[in-house]
């Protein structure tokens, strides 16, 4: 396995006059970017299908799938918080814990915004702020792979985002569109030295989920290897990472200050069962599975290390290797629900550019056809898991 190191990251192409003047959008502290059409569009398709996919189940079952996207699991906790306020807590039958302070602010606080400035209610605000974000997010994602691997790549890419296993949750009133749109547009930032906007981006990523603690360290050490590189410390490198941790440093001095103590907010994760154990609760899951299912998840397991080293093998910049592998790592190594892990991983999207390189190698009229059963897989998982009973 070849190590990746630090290194300049490939010039993003020069848009041309003409596109210059029809199909820019000049974003602050960053060069105009062309709109990628082609991108946005195979993105969109692929969560219409998703929702195509919904409604029809929804129908031959007699269930309400728009109250699957709105009003179920982490969707109603965000609602609560936007029209209450934090304070709000629910002890189980076992004596545990469930408070609001879990969630981060920045969505709910959108969602009483919004709500507020509009005729939707809280729950609707929240849909549609986390649709919105889904075409932010593909939009950073395809500016991050294009930056790395070329246009067409950055267009696979989004299209496999789209069609991740767990993506239907990009249609639901949570946070991970929101995030991963912050994360992108970061390490977009990061990738074209514009580490002010980048530290800018991350604390609010840092107000939206604790995931953010990936991006942070990902800014973090992309400074520090431009220092090394360069023997001297530039300001705006320095500040950008100083500037990263404030978000998410701020919401757990709130919260320890609100509950008088300093573990506080880590003390409600763990009320949620969502401590760090450093993947002992992973393993006791697994050893506890019928031998064909623990194999199976094994499997799996081992393909999600072999697209981690095929992403070091792809030599990806530094930023994005490290925000890639720090949200895989931080999501295996909690005691959190199993079955929200894989939603968890999902703005780790550095893990599909090797795949998404490989497909964008094709013909079109191969890659296209992959890409769509990829998505009607994607599609048929969405809409039976999101009628089940659990969470995602």
């Amino acid at each position: 396995m070849s190590r990746a190191t630090p290194h300049a990251p490939p010039a993003a192409p020069t848009p041309s006059p003409s596109a210059a003047r029809s199909g820019l959008l000049s974003l602050p502290g960053l060069p105009s970017l062309p709109v990628p059409w082609a991108a946005l569009a195979g993105y969109a398709a692929t969560r219409v299908l998703g929702l195509l996919a919904l409604t029809l189940t929804a129908a031959a079952t007699g269930k309400d799938g728009w109250h699957r996207l709105s009003g179920r699991w982490d969707a109603v906790w965000y609602t609560r918080i936007a029209e209450h306020g934090y304070g709000y807590q629910v002890t189980l039958p076992d004596g545990g814990v469930h408070a609001d302070l879990a969630f981060f602010p920045l969505f709910p606080a959108l969602e009483r915004a919004l709500s507020t400035v509009s005729p939707l209610d809280a729950a609707t605000a929240g849909l549609l702020l986390s649709w919105a974000a889904s075409l932010a997010a593909a939009w950073g994602i395809y500016a991050v792979g294009a930056h790395v691997a070329g246009p067409r790549t950055g267009v696979v890419l989004v299209v496999l985002w789209g069609a991740y296993p767990t993506a239907f949750v990009q249609s639901m009133a949570y946070t991970e569109t929101l995030f991963t749109a912050l994360a992108a547009w970061a390490l977009y930032a990061v990738l074209r030295d514009r580490r002010l906007l980048a530290g800018a981006l991350c604390v609010l990523a840092g107000l939206t989920r604790p995931t953010a603690a990936a991006l942070i360290a990902a800014i973090g050490i992309a400074a520090l290897a431009t220092t090394v590189r360069e023997r001297r410390p530039r300001a705006p490198v320095v500040l950008g990472a100083l500037l990263a941790p404030l978000g998410w440093f701020a919401y757990i001095v709130y919260v320890g200050v609100r509950q008088g103590s300093a573990t506080a907010y880590f003390d409600v994760q763990a009320g949620w069962g969502n401590s760090i154990d450093g993947g002992v609760a992973l393993a006791r899951f697994i050893t506890g599975l019928p031998w064909p299912a623990a194999l199976g998840l094994c499997a799996a397991l081992a393909l999600l290390a072999w697209l981690v080293v095929l992403c070091v093998r792809q030599r990806q910049p530094l930023p994005l290797l490290v925000y890639t592998i720090a949200v895989v790592v931080i999501s295996l190594i909690g005691a959190a629900y199993f079955g929200s892990r894989p939603r968890l991983m999902m703005p780790a999207f550095g893990l599909l550019l090797p795949p998404a390189a490989a497909l964008a190698r094709l013909r079109t009229r191969t890659a296209v056809p992959v890409l769509a059963a990829l998505a009607l897989a994607s599609a048929v998982y969405g809409a039976f898991t999101l009628l089940g009973s659990g969470p995602p």
